[in-house]
């Protein structure tokens, strides 16, 4: 065994608490073989949660920087890997709470819209400008979308196909598929509430005039 790799076993072989120790001490390579030792495993935990690729690897990466930032909190009175696995449940939880506030907002944007789109047919002249300038907070948002993100959006929402299926159209993941309706449903929400606040804030001007 040439000398190199005699290092890298040494590295290898270093204990749990070992690599506290040196986590502890800002060690650049402890970081990285804490990591490398614990990152499938984690990943695994998670995704048997999450049970999505983008939203997994996002916990997982929350879960070690929340390890590296509170490694100074772990005593030794259980294994390090139980250690981690409570903070990645802790970070599941509130991925997943973030999840079901994003979609209730979606929820309530949707129902925003379609309220708006009604109203057009009996609004008067006024609030037929009050809803055109919700459409163009909207439009404004809405301009950086690409096309393919676009298309995916439609396909799912107004032709209500699968995430499979979608993918098999577009020639991309399920994981690429689910991350664009994610920032599209976020654009969308931006937009009715922005559009919201226009319309409150005009309202307001007009009750004051």
């Amino acid at each position: 065994m040439s000398l190199v790799d005699d290092r890298k076993q040494q590295r290898t072989d270093r204990s749990d608490a070992e690599l506290v120790a040196g986590v502890r001490q800002s060690n650049e390579e402890d970081f990285r073989l804490l990591y490398e030792r614990y990152y499938q495993r984690v990943y695994n935990f998670s995704y048997l949660r999450l049970r999505n690729h983008a939203d997994t690897e996002e916990a997982v990466q929350e879960t070690f920087t929340a390890v590296f930032r509170s490694i100074d909190a772990f005593q030794g009175k259980s294994s390090l890997i139980s250690w981690i696995y409570g903070i990645a449940k802790n970070t599941v939880n509130n991925s997943i709470r973030r999840a079901i506030a994003r979609e209730q907002r979606v929820e309530r944007a949707e129902s925003e819209m379609v309220r708006n789109m009604r109203a057009t047919y009996t609004a008067d002249p006024e609030d037929h400008l009050t809803l055109r300038r919700c459409e163009e907070s909207i439009r404004r948002q809405l301009e950086s979308v690409s096309g393919w993100q676009a298309e995916i959006f439609v396909m799912r929402h107004v032709d209500n196909l699968p995430i499979d299926e979608i993918a098999s159209r577009t020639s991309r993941s399920n994981d690429a598929v689910r991350s664009s309706l994610c920032r599209v449903k976020r654009m969308l929400v931006e937009a009715v509430e922005s559009g919201g606040e226009v319309a409150r804030a005009a309202s307001l001007q007009g009750e004051r005039a």
